[in-house]
């Protein structure tokens, strides 16, 4: 990252407290910060991200209770405050677990005077029934500035309340050459003469504060999977309005990267930061999608490339990691998958074949053994286990079983796979 000045848009896979200083010392600012962090809401996700299969155990837990997350949210929010223009805006997302707790933290950081908007996003009822409680159906967005007033804002418009825009042109008679609605008005010049004014009809009125906004669900075009995913409409509302082309927009838990994706489709620069490496390359993915160039667009610094690096990895990115560099598909269940962790499909390149990792060295026979039984269930005739290192009777077995029973198993050290010297 030293070496980046920003002439391409940056994702960063590293914990955001570290990113964020680096960021400071390459004298960074940026004209946005969109954070949309881990809520103190004590669950655990198993995170299967749409047709990609990929598999991420995505944790929102807070040992110590909230006083810990809440000193946890300060010192990064402090390094976002450090990075922020003068004139930049700050939103944070997030919902009722901690939201009065996190609103007092920003007042501090930010000052209280600071504070512009509690925008409510609202995202509709459900066909069920609470018993003890009303249904809980918003989250808030916390919205601030370093300088109120000198802080870049471009007002949106929202439908009409009451009327609807077909009624108001009936007192709009007038077209202009674009075919504009306008009605003519009566006023003074400085001097008292009157003279005729158009004034024109405007698509709606001024945005509130309370943004009405559909989740994404199973249905959606913009489904990846991700259990918390914001909806792209939300993110260009806040994109829109504080930021303008060229300027440069910051999301520090980047996650599914909406924000990244809807500012590349803007226009603006961005930077993304997540420290997960599953979240990097999905958000690669999205972005290509977009037609945008990894390299030359945009570059992705980070992602563990070294056999230390990839042992610190939690199981499941290591997991996601290992499949993701092999080309194949992930299981859908992390969990009761029976030993296969993912899979080859039949195509002109690739047989059917299983795939179990281990995050271990000296992969044993037991292994190899129980492997054998989860290709038979699948009905599998050949597999990989990819593994740190392998036991001189983990090689042996998987002799025999080629031998006796027509299994075809290959051993793949990680670090052959790192290098690129795997052929599968």
């Amino acid at each position: 990252m030293k070496n980046n000045k920003l002439s391409k848009n940056l994702l960063i896979c590293d914990d955001n407290l570290k990113a964020l200083d680096d960021l400071k010392k390459q004298g960074i600012k940026v004209d946005l910060i969109y954070l949309d962090p881990p809520f103190f809401s004590n669950r655990h996700y198993e995170v299967v991200w749409g047709d990609e299969a990929e598999v991420r155990s995505f944790k929102d837990r807070w040992a110590g209770g909230i006083h810990v997350y809440i000193e946890w949210m300060k010192e990064r929010v402090v390094k976002m405050y450090d990075i922020l223009k003068e004139a930049g805006s700050f939103y944070l997302h997030c919902d009722w677990h901690a939201s009065h707790y996190l609103k007092i933290m920003l007042d501090d950081v930010f000052g209280h005077s600071n504070f512009l908007n509690e925008i409510i996003w609202y995202y509709g009822p459900k066909a069920t029934q609470r018993m003890t409680s009303f249904q809980r159906k918003h989250d808030s967005i916390f919205f601030y500035s370093k300088e109120p007033g000198n802080h870049s804002f471009n007002a949106l418009l929202q439908e009409y309340g009451k009327g609807s825009l077909e009624e108001r042109k009936t007192r709009y008679k007038h077209k202009d050459e674009q075919g504009m609605h306008y009605r003519l008005t009566t006023r003074r010049d400085k001097y008292g003469k009157k003279y005729r004014a158009k004034v024109y009809l405007k698509s709606g009125v001024a945005m509130t504060d309370v943004w009405l906004i559909g989740v994404i669900n199973a249905t959606s075009k913009e489904r990846l999977g991700y259990p918390t995913q914001k909806p792209e409409t939300l993110l260009e509302r806040i994109i829109k309005a504080s930021s303008n082309e060229n300027e440069l927009v910051l999301d520090p838990f980047c996650g599914c990267g909406t924000a990244m994706a809807v500012a590349q489709r803007l226009k603006r620069k961005w930077i993304g930061i997540d420290i997960s490496p599953t979240a990097i390359s999905l958000i690669e993915k999205r972005l290509e999608k977009l037609g945008a160039i990894k390299g030359k667009e945009f570059d992705s610094v980070g992602m563990p490339t070294t056999i230390s690096a990839l042992k610190k990895l939690e199981p499941f990115e290591f997991q996601n990691w290992v499949i993701n560099e092999m080309q194949a598909r992930q299981s859908k269940r992390k969990t009761g998958d029976k030993g296969i962790d993912g899979y080859y499909e039949k195509t002109i390149f690739t047989d059917r074949a299983g795939i179990q990792v281990k995050q271990s060295e000296k992969v044993g026979r037991n292994v190899i053994d129980n492997f054998e039984t989860a290709l038979n269930r699948k009905d599998y005739k050949k597999g990989y286990i990819v593994g740190f290192s392998f036991t001189k009777d983990a090689h042996e077995e998987v002799a025999r079983v080629r031998d006796k029973k027509g299994l075809y198993v290959k051993l793949i050290n990680v670090e052959d796979l790192l290098s690129g010297k795997t052929k599968i």
